[in-house]
This record gives C-alpha cells, sequence and structure tokens, in this order.
C-alpha cells in the first residue's frame, strides 16, 4: 500500500494503518538515523535503531498529525530527529558537568569523559542554535536545511515537501548553509 494512503488512514485514527505504516516507513527512517549517527558518532547510547524508535514515537503522538504525503512525512521526521540528537546532545553535556542523578561506575564514568563525545554534543547544540536563529530570520530556509540534512530528502522531494520550487530548495540550501557557516565561525571566536 502506498505511504500516503497509509498516512490518510492514520490520520484518521485507524490502528492497523499506523501499524502498517510503522512496518513501511521502518527501513527509510532506520537509513536516515543511521546517516545522522554517522555525523554524530560518540555516545552510543542512541543507537540508529533508538533513534528511529523515539523518532516514530513522537510523530505518532503528534496530537492532530496533517502530513500531506510521504515527502512531508519525512520533513517531519527530520525535525523529530533533529529535537532527539539535540536533547541527547544536552544530556550529555549535562551529565559532564556533573548533573545527571543517577550513579555510574569508573567505567562508564571514564566514557563520558571522551573528549570526541563533548566536541560532537557541543557541535549539535552549536548547530541547533545557529538553526534557531537562522529560524528568526527565514524559517523556510531551516526547513530545506532539515530536510536536505537531516532526512536526506532529495532536493526534489524537499521542494514537494515544502510546496516549492526546486530552484529556490537549491538557493535556500546555500544560503542557509553559508549562514550557519558564518554563525558558526562567529560563535567559535
Amino acid at each position: 500500500m502506498e505511504i500516503t494512503q497509509l498516512l490518510r488512514d492514520a490520520e484518521s485514527g485507524d490502528q492497523a494503518a499506523l501499524d502498517r505504516l510503522y512496518e513501511a516507513v521502518y527501513s527509510q527512517l532506520r537509513a536516515l538515523a543511521a546517516q545522522q549517527r554517522q555525523k554524530w558518532r560518540g555516545n552510543d547510547t542512541l543507537n540508529a535503531t533508538a533513534l528511529v524508535h523515539e523518532a516514530y514515537l513522537k510523530l505518532v503522538q503528534l496530537p492532530d498529525p496533517q502530513w500531506e504525503d510521504r515527502s512531508h512525512f519525512f520533513a517531519v521526521a527530520a525535525r523529530a530527529m533533529r529535537h532527539i540528537l539535540v536533547d541527547e546532545a544536552k544530556r550529555l553535556k549535562a551529565v559532564k558537568r556533573g548533573c545527571n542523578p543517577h550513579q555510574v561506575d569508573l567505567a562508564q564514568a571514564e566514557a563520558l569523559l571522551v573528549d570526541d563525545d563533548q566536541g560532537l554534543a557541543n557541535d549539535v547544540l552549536a548547530l541547533n542554535q545557529g538553526l534557531e536563529s537562522l529560524e528568526a530570520r527565514n524559517p523556510r530556509q531551516v526547513r530545506v536545511f532539515e530536510c536536505l540534512f537531516f532526512a536526506g530528502l532529495a532536493a526534489a522531494e524537499t521542494g514537494q515537501a515544502l510546496g516549492i520550487s526546486l530552484s529556490t530548495v537549491r538557493r535556500d540550501w546555500e544560503m542557509a548553509k553559508i549562514w550557519l557557516d558564518r554563525y558558526l565561525s562567529e560563535d567559535a571566536r
């Protein structure tokens, strides 16, 4: 069955359609999550499978989902993955600062002190701050960035998901990258 039809059926409250939707999109979501995990190596407590499950749970718990089609669903999934990765980076930084209420043994503590994990958590948080700042100026560029970077959608799929032309997608992608590069360079100083 086509994903768009499953989305429609799930929107209308059909639980069986929601289950079939999960089966239909799982492998694609898993591939997206694996891409994200490759970009953010380090702490493997949130592996690709966990990222997919958390993203999917966020999607199905939306109070009134209005998914237009497959591309739109994956654009929303990309945003969910972004927020999950940011939450994980915040959690990792909190643990590093000693804000973890759970006791850990020595081996776990040493694993938390790996500089690569902290550097990557810092990178995720800096990117998120940049996206939040850009969103205040140009929300569409942020949506384009999320679709291409987080969801791995093709430019044409991104245009379809956002209802914009392919040339607008390409222009917004380039402008977002330039803006974020400047923002992150200034932030590094």
